[in-house]
C-alpha cells in the first residue's frame, strides 16, 4: 500500500532519525472486556450481596460527625443570634432579616471549615491520616495483582505529559515491583499536529524507559463524554485484566513508593473501591502559582486530615492521583446523561464526585489517606487560567443539583455534592450580602425616616444598627476565617522538616502574612468571577472543554485590562457608595473595594514569573518540595527542561519526514469502518478535498482541523496524502 513514506526524504536531510520499535512493543494489549452498565439515578442500587456499611468504616464515626457538623451548627446559631442583635435589636425590618438570613447561610459555610480544621489539627497531632494498614515508611509490601496507570490527555504539550510520566515510571522501576504495572496513555486530543507529536513522544518514552511491552497508547477519534468517557471506554475494553487502576492527570507526578503502598492497601482491603491520596501542588513559577502551592502545602494537610477524620468510608474523589478497584468502578460508576439541555443536562462534567458517590451507594468504601506523601500536581499559573478552569468546574458542580436526589446515596455523599454546589453559590451570596448592606446604609443616609409612622407613640422607632456589636461580630467572623491558618502554623512549628522546608519559623510566618494579604485582595475578584460564572450557567451558557494552559506567561497587560476592567469599575462604584455614607463604612469596605479597584495590577503581578521568583529569592512562599525536592520531582523537572515546550511540527511534515513514525502511526490506526458504523462527515469531506487537491500545499490550506484529523486516522487518507507533492 502506498503511504506517506513513498515521498519521505532520505538521509540526514530527513530530520530526526526514525524511531525504532522497542523489542516486545505493541500499541495495545489483548482486549480484556469488562461490563460497565449505566444505572439510572432513580433506581435502587444493586449491592451484589454487600452490606450497606463497609467493613473499613471507623468506629464512633457518628460521634465524629456530630462533633464537626453539630459544632458548626451550634456556632452558626450563636453567631446568628448575635447578628440579629446587630440588625434587628430595636425593630425587625425586611432588609435586616435579609441580611440575617444571608449571614447565617454564609457563616455556616465557614463554621464547618473551622470545626473540620479543628478535627484535622487533632488528627495531625495524633499522627493520623492513614488507616487501611498503610505505613508511612519501612519496607514496601509485595504486590500480587495487576494494576494499570491511566494518563488521560487532551491537547496537552506532549513533552510535558511524557516528562511527568517518565519520572513516575522511573520511580516505580526503583521499587523493583514495576512488573505489577502497565501504563496507558489515553488520548482525547483533537488537534492533529499534537496527536502526531504525542505518538512521537510516546515512542521516545518507550525507548527511554524500556517499558515497550507495558506502555501503551490509544487515541479516540471521537472524545465522547470527555475524560469520564475516556476512562469508561478503557474499562470496557481492558478493565478485566487489571484489579486496580490509578488515575493520573496531565500534570500528575507520583512516587513509586506511594503507588505501591496505595495499591497494596487496595489488595489488603477487598471492600474498598477507592483510596484518594493528597496531591501537593509543586513547580509554581508565578506569584499566583507559588501562593497556591504554599497554601496547599501548609494549610492543605490540615484541611485534608480534617475531612478524612469525619468522612470515614464515605470519602470523596478528586479525579486523579487515586487508586480505584476496577471491578467496583465498572459495577457502579457508569454515568448516565442528565436530562435536559446543556449546561445542566447532558454528560456529567464533574464526574469524580458522582463516581465516588455511586460506588459508595453500591456498598463500597471510599477512603482518603492524606498522611501518605509522594503525590504531586501543578497549579494554573494565573488568576485568569484558574478562572477558566473554575468556570468548567462551576458548571459541573451545579449539575450535581440533578444528581443529589438520586436513590440510595449515602447522606455524606449528598453532602459532598451540596458543598460542591455551595462552593460556587456562596460567591453571589457574598456579593448580595455586600450590596444589600450598602443599599441599607445609603437609604439611611439619604432618606428621611418616618420614626413615628401613622400611629401615635410615646417614643419613635429609631433605626438602629449597633456599631459595637457589629465590630465584635466582624472580629469574631475574621477569627473563624483565619483560625485554620493559625492552626496550620502551629503544626508547622512542631514539624521540623516542614518548618525548615518553608524557610524557618519567621519566613513561614511572613509567607502566611503575604499569602493572606494578597489572597484577601484577590478574594473579591474571585467572588466576582464566580458570580459571573454562576449567572452565565443559569442563563444557559455551556462552558465547553478547552485545554488548560500550564506554563507561565502568555497574557499581556492589555488583555488583563480588558478582562478585569469591569471588576475595577465595580470597586470604584462600591467605594463611592461607601464614602457617600460615611468614612467608617468606607474603611470597613476597604478590604473588598481595594481588591476590586486593583484587580488589573493584581492580575498582572500575580501572573508574573519574575515577581514569583523574586519572592522565592526572598525566601517567601517556600515549600519543602522546592527547597529539598524528592527524587521523583527532581527527575520530573529535569525531564521537563529536556522535553516540554518543544514546538509542535505540522503532522503531515512529521509523518513525511520520519518513516519510522509513519510506521508507528499506521500500526495504531483504528480499524476500518464497517457497514452500519456511524458515518464521519469530516472524513468524507476531507477525502474529497484530498482527491481534488492539485498539491500538498493546497490540501493543507483547504482542510479544516477536524478534516485533517479524520484523514490522518484513515488508511485511504494517508494513501491520498502520499500521492501529493
Amino acid at each position: 500500500m502506498d503511504t506517506l513514506a513513498a515521498n519521505a526524504p532520505s538521509g540526514p536531510a530527513a530530520g530526526q532519525p526514525a524511531p525504532l520499535l522497542p523489542q516486545g512493543w505493541c500499541a495495545l494489549p489483548p482486549a480484556a472486556p469488562l461490563d460497565m452498565p449505566v444505572h439510572p439515578l432513580g433506581a435502587d442500587p444493586d449491592l451484589h450481596g454487600r452490606g450497606p456499611v463497609p467493613p473499613t468504616e471507623w468506629r464512633m464515626i457518628h460521634l465524629r460527625r456530630l462533633l464537626v457538623i453539630g459544632g458548626a451548627v451550634a456556632m452558626t446559631g450563636l453567631a446568628g443570634y448575635e447578628m440579629d442583635l446587630v440588625f434587628n435589636a430595636v425593630q425587625r425590618s425586611v432588609a435586616g432579616m435579609v441580611m440575617l438570613v444571608l449571614f447565617v447561610m454564609l457563616f455556616l459555610w465557614i463554621a464547618l471549615a473551622f470545626t473540620s480544621a479543628l478535627a484535622g489539627f487533632g488528627s495531625m497531632l495524633a499522627h493520623g491520616g492513614l488507616g487501611l494498614g498503610i505505613e508511612r515508611s519501612g519496607p514496601l509490601p509485595r504486590l500480587t495483582a495487576r494494576t494499570a496507570l491511566l494518563m488521560p490527555t487532551y491537547n496537552e504539550d506532549p513533552g510535558r505529559v511524557m516528562a511527568g510520566l517518565r519520572a513516575t515510571i522511573d520511580s516505580l522501576t526503583a521499587t523493583r515491583q514495576e512488573r505489577a504495572f502497565d501504563v496507558f496513555i489515553l488520548s482525547d486530543t483533537t488537534d492533529p499536529d499534537v496527536w502526531v507529536a504525542e505518538e512521537a513522544a510516546y515512542m521516545a518514552l518507550c525507548r527511554a524507559t524500556g517499558w515497550g511491552g507495558r506502555l501503551f497508547y490509544r487515541r479516540r477519534a471521537v472524545n465522547t463524554d470527555r475524560k469520564a468517557g475516556n476512562i469508561g471506554e478503557w474499562v470496557r475494553a481492558y478493565g478485566a485484566a487489571y484489579q486496580q487502576m490509578i488515575t493520573l492527570d496531565a500534570d500528575s507526578v507520583m512516587s513509586g513508593d506511594v503507588i505501591v503502598r496505595l495499591t497494596a492497601a487496595m489488595e489488603r482491603n477487598p471492600g474498598v473501591a477507592l483510596i484518594q491520596s493528597l496531591p501537593v501542588i509543586v513547580n509554581g513559577q508565578t506569584l499566583f502559582a507559588r501562593m497556591q502551592q504554599f497554601a496547599g502545602r501548609v494549610y492543605g494537610p490540615l484541611i485534608a486530615h480534617g475531612i478524612a477524620w469525619w468522612h470515614g468510608a464515605e470519602g470523596n474523589y478528586w479525579g486523579h492521583n487515586a487508586v480505584i478497584r476496577t471491578r467496583a468502578f465498572a459495577e457502579q460508576a457508569g454515568l448516565p446523561h442528565l436530562p435536559g439541555r446543556k449546561p445542566f443536562g447532558g454528560a456529567i462534567m464533574s464526574h469524580d464526585f458522582v463516581e465516588a458517590a455511586l460506588m459508595r451507594r453500591g456498598g463500597w468504601a471510599i477512603h482518603m489517606v492524606p498522611a501518605l506523601a509522594g503525590s504531586y500536581e501543578e497549579s494554573p499559573p494565573s488568576l485568569t487560567d484558574i478562572a477558566i478552569r473554575d468556570r468548567r468546574w462551576c458548571q459541573g458542580n451545579l449539575q450535581h443539583a440533578k444528581v443529589v436526589s438520586a436513590r440510595g446515596l449515602h447522606w455524606i455523599s449528598r453532602m459532598h455534592m451540596l458543598m460542591g454546589i455551595g462552593s460556587y453559590v456562596t460567591a453571589p451570596l457574598w456579593l448580595i450580602f455586600l450590596l444589600v448592606g450598602i443599599v441599607v446604609s445609603l437609604q439611611n443616609r439619604f432618606y428621611k425616616p418616618e420614626y413615628f409612622g401613622d400611629t401615635k407613640l410615646l417614643y419613635p422607632h429609631w433605626p438602629h444598627v449597633d456599631p459595637v456589636q457589629a465590630e465584635y461580630m466582624f472580629i469574631g467572623t475574621m477569627g473563624v476565617l483565619l483560625a485554620p491558618k493559625i492552626l496550620a502554623y502551629l503544626l508547622l512549628l512542631i514539624d521540623g522538616p516542614l518548618r525548615r522546608g518553608c524557610g524557618g519559623a519567621i519566613a513561614a510566618a511572613a509567607s502566611i502574612v503575604v499569602e493572606t494579604v494578597v489572597g484577601g485582595l484577590l478574594a473579591p475578584v474571585a467572588m466576582m468571577i464566580q458570580t459571573a460564572g454562576v449567572i452565565s450557567i443559569l442563563l444557559g451558557r455551556d462552558s465547553g472543554w478547552n485545554a488548560q494552559r500550564r506554563d507561565a506567561g502568555g497574557l499581556q497587560i492589555m488583555q488583563n485590562v480588558r478582562l478585569y476592567m469591569i471588576h475595577t469599575i465595580m470597586g470604584i462604584a462600591l467605594s463611592v457608595a461607601a464614602w457617600s455614607v460615611s468614612l467608617p463604612l468606607f474603611l470597613w469596605m476597604l478590604p473588598v473595594t481595594l481588591g476590586l479597584v486593583c484587580a488589573i495590577p493584581l492580575a498582572v503581578l500575580t501572573g508574573s514569573a519574575v515577581v514569583g521568583q523574586a519572592f522565592r529569592r526572598a525566601h517567601l512562599l517556600l515549600i519543602p518540595e522546592e527547597t529539598a525536592p524528592p527524587p521523583v520531582l527532581r527527575a520530573a523537572v529535569a525531564y521537563m527542561m529536556q522535553m516540554a515546550g518543544q514546538p509542535v511540527q505540522d503532522a503531515f511534515a512529521a509523518l513525511r519526514g520520519r518513516a519510522g513514525l509513519l510506521k508507528v502511526h499506521e500500526i495504531m490506526l483504528p480499524p476500518p469502518r464497517r457497514p452500519g458504523d456511524p458515518i464521519n462527515p469530516a472524513l468524507l469531506v476531507g477525502l474529497l478535498k484530498l482527491r481534488e487537491a492539485p498539491d500538498l500545499a493546497t490540501a493543507l490550506r483547504e482542510l479544516s482541523r477536524a478534516e485533517k484529523s479524520a484523514v490522518l486516522g484513515n488508511a485511504e487518507g494517508l494513501h491520498l496524502l502520499a500521492r501529493l507533492s
